[in-house]
């Protein structure tokens, strides 16, 4: 069988090494950064038996006009448009067997870091399917200069070459753009913005001046988050990998495949701005720890994670682009 074996040292015989130490040291984990940003209330615990596809209906605002009324004249009448989006449910997991053999003669307990290690897949495993949902956002920005104001495209696809880390003059132009849309804040009072540590680097350099002076562009609410500016909060995370712009094939976030904006390591990476409802969550067996039914007379062990559980993005369509919520900071190459 394939998994955990006592024969194998790297598989499962180091556990019974000589002179083992008791303290088990545990490889590098990151922790949720992008779920906490996603809405579960409408969804949680709505699809059992309701089919794989779960649906939400959204209504735009109508077309703003003059509504001054003439004593004599009728209300003017109208309608509004209803747009809906979906997301499939599906099941996620992955398992990690071991034998009874390796359970007996290991000096320390078996289970312990493989469900360890099968929580960190998961979180690694939902993280990723968010971040694809992130991504699928058409609107785009990009900057070749820390000072320019980013072009904004709406087709997915970013148009410029991106040679700069994220500035705070790229930062003041991105935030006012989401406000001439009127892109509803996260909390009532700010946007947030997520990415790794290298795609903020070049804004911290900026900020080491502010931070001195201030309070404010300190205070933290959210995991992972660094610091505020510009009515904007800011998320360090690490579990997604670096690069994949809009013209990359191998960038791969579920494989932690990486892929370095063209313009050099030093150019800055990809940023997520957004404002309220960005991802829904259906959820209907929230992840957990399975342990197998043992086979071959108790001698086939294992231990699994398990979810039936999809996303989706929330306001993504084609004919309503208005409507948009999350805008990625990218690069074309």
């Amino acid at each position: 069988m394939a998994g955990q074996l006592f024969l194998t040292n790297s598989q499962g015989g180091f556990y019974a090494s000589f002179n083992l130490s008791k303290d088990l040291r545990r490889g590098v984990q990151g922790k949720a950064k992008f779920r906490q940003f996603c809405d579960i209330r409408d969804a949680w615990g709505k699809v059992t038996r309701s089919g794989q596809t779960f649906t939400w209906d959204t209504v735009p605002m109508m077309s703003r006009g003059n509504r001054a009324l003439v004593e004599t004249n009728t209300i003017a009448q109208g309608s509004h448009t209803i747009y809906q989006g979906t997301l499939t449910v599906s099941e996620r997991g992955f398992s990690v067997p071991y034998t009874e053999f390796l359970e007996s003669m290991a000096m320390m307990s078996v289970r312990q870091p493989i469900m360890r290690v099968l929580k960190y897949d998961a979180l690694c495993d939902i993280e990723s399917t968010i971040w694809t949902e992130f991504n699928k956002t058409a609107m785009r920005f990009a900057a070749d200069s820390s000072a320019a104001a980013p072009s904004l495209t709406s087709n997915s696809s970013a148009t410029v070459t991106n040679s700069v880390p994220l500035s705070k003059n790229n930062v003041r132009s991105i935030i006012d753009q989401m406000k001439d849309r009127d892109v509803p804040y996260c909390d009532g009072e700010s946007y947030y913005a997520i990415a790794r540590h290298n795609g903020l680097r070049g804004l911290k350099n900026d900020m080491e001046a502010i931070h001195q002076y201030t309070e404010t562009g300190l205070e933290r609410i959210a995991k992972g988050e660094i610091g505020r500016y510009e009515e904007c909060r800011f998320v360090e995370q690490t579990v997604i990998p670096r690069g994949g712009a809009t013209d990359s094939t191998t960038f791969n976030a579920y494989t932690n495949t990486g892929d370095t904006w063209n313009s050099g390591a030093a150019a800055g990476d990809w940023v997520f701005f957004f404002g309220e409802d960005t991802v829904c969550e259906a959820v209907h067996t929230p992840e957990e720890i399975r342990a197998k039914n043992p086979d071959d007379y108790g001698r086939s062990k294992g231990i699994a994670w398990y979810a039936l559980y999809g996303a989706g993005i929330a306001h993504n369509n084609a004919d309503n682009l208005a409507q948009a919520r999350i805008f990625k900071f990218d690069s074309a190459v």
